[in-house]
């Protein structure tokens, strides 16, 4: 087993290491390196990420139904700040990379499938059946 195995801290932090040394120029034994493992790890990056501002991003859709099918509950200005709130983090998190990875309509039905049956003993008003918003106003319009 190696270090990824049963290490990842002390691994990457080898890993890390030698790639520093590299890039200052400093000749580094080819097979100190863990190639297949470092490829992995990059791509995986990458796949948190997205996966972070679709988490957002759901939760902003979420927070904001709420709010529209529940207005006069006493929980509806808090459902909106976060709303926001997860927009903003979202966006923040967002690059234009991932715009050809997100499929709004589709986290829009995740949100729609979260949604509780009733608040404070009510059924929620009606909200749309498809997302109402672009990704763009989700992420710019706030």
């Amino acid at each position: 087993m190696s270090d990824y195995d049963t290490d990842i801290l002390e691994w990457s932090e080898h890993q890390s290491g030698l790639l520093k040394r590299l890039a200052a120029g400093e000749w580094v034994n080819n097979d100190a390196f863990d190639w297949p493992h470092i490829a992995e790890e990059i791509e995986s990056v990458g796949r948190s990420q997205l996966s972070a501002v679709k988490s957002l991003l759901t939760q902003a859709l979420l927070h904001m139904l709420k709010a529209q099918a529940w207005p006069n509950s006493l929980a509806a200005p808090g459902w909106r700040a976060e709303g926001i709130r997860f927009r903003l983090d979202g966006a923040d998190c967002y690059t234009p990379s991932m715009r050809q990875h997100l499929d709004i309509a589709k986290l829009y039905v995740r949100a729609l499938k979260a949604m509780p049956e009733y608040i404070d003993g009510q059924s929620p008003l009606p909200v749309p059946d498809t997302c109402p918003v672009t990704l763009e106003a989700l992420l710019n319009d706030l």
